[in-house]
């Protein structure tokens, strides 16, 4: 089983350099299943019906979330009726929409995809370390996949020790930047502290720098608006045996 981890898309112009160099990937490595962090797809950060509609009819089977998951109300109703569209699972539940959790059937076997936010430098929210313990016991999926949408990078590693042998592999999200970590722990679960970013590559962050640079030196508000030319795409590939859950290798990728 091969399942390929999308790190954050960011607006209009990533959303179409994923769809311009998904589909090849996909057949050239054998995918069985894709997972986006899709919480910047809407042009001006969040995510709309129309964005999450586009990454799935690119490729993507399951989208996950974070700190801006909420940013756009008219996405609202679309977590309740998207099973694929995850927010954090340790939001508040009963008054948030949608879930932060997916089971992918595909019937020889079922794989759990959990969505979680870190707590450090983000907002205050459940214990992911607790909303994890839960959500395992209760996918019971002998394939585990977690995307952890957080800032600290101890707060990653962290979580990662604590799942490792329950889960089949954690990949971190948010901070836009690949990192060179990738590692499968002792215990078999596969790692990397952040994917990445699919977006414009002359960007801080996807922003275009002039406004970045701004809101640093001056310390007023500025609108952000997203940077434009050349883009990439990063992403990791964690092979994983059907029989055990455990990741038995695991390749990062950036494609321009």
């Amino acid at each position: 089983m091969k399942i390929l981890a999308i790190g954050d898309i960011v607006g209009t112009i990533g959303c179409k350099f994923l769809r311009e160099k998904l589909p090849a990937l996909k057949k050239t490595e054998g995918i069985d299943l894709v997972i986006a962090n899709g919480e910047n797809s809407a042009d001006g950060n969040g995510i709309t019906p129309s964005s999450a509609n586009y990454i799935f009819s690119s490729g993507v089977d399951i989208i996950t979330g974070g700190n801006h998951s909420f940013r756009r109300k008219e996405c609202y109703p679309f977590y309740d009726e998207s099973p694929f569209l995850l927010r954090p699972a340790n939001f508040p539940e009963g008054s948030t929409p949608g879930k932060g959790f997916a089971v992918y059937d595909f019937g020889r076997l079922q794989v759990g995809v959990i969505n979680l936010m870190g707590c450090m430098y983000m907002e205050s929210l459940d214990d992911p370390f607790r909303t994890a313990d839960r959500l395992i016991g209760e996918l019971g999926t002998r394939i585990t996949v977690v995307d952890f949408h957080a800032e600290a990078t101890a707060e990653k590693l962290a979580l990662a020790y604590y799942l490792a042998g329950r889960v089949s592999a954690v990949f971190g999200t948010h901070t836009h930047v690949q990192t060179a970590d990738e590692t499968i722990l002792e215990k078999g679960t596969g790692y990397i502290t952040d994917v990445g970013m699919t977006g414009p590559i002359s960007s801080v962050l996807g922003v275009r720098p002039e406004l970045a640079i701004r809101k640093f030196r001056d310390k007023l508000p500025v609108r952000f608006d997203l940077a434009d030319g050349k883009c990439k795409l990063d992403c990791i590939i964690f092979e994983i045996d059907e029989k055990t859950g455990s990741t038995i290798s695991i390749k990062r990728i950036e494609l321009h």
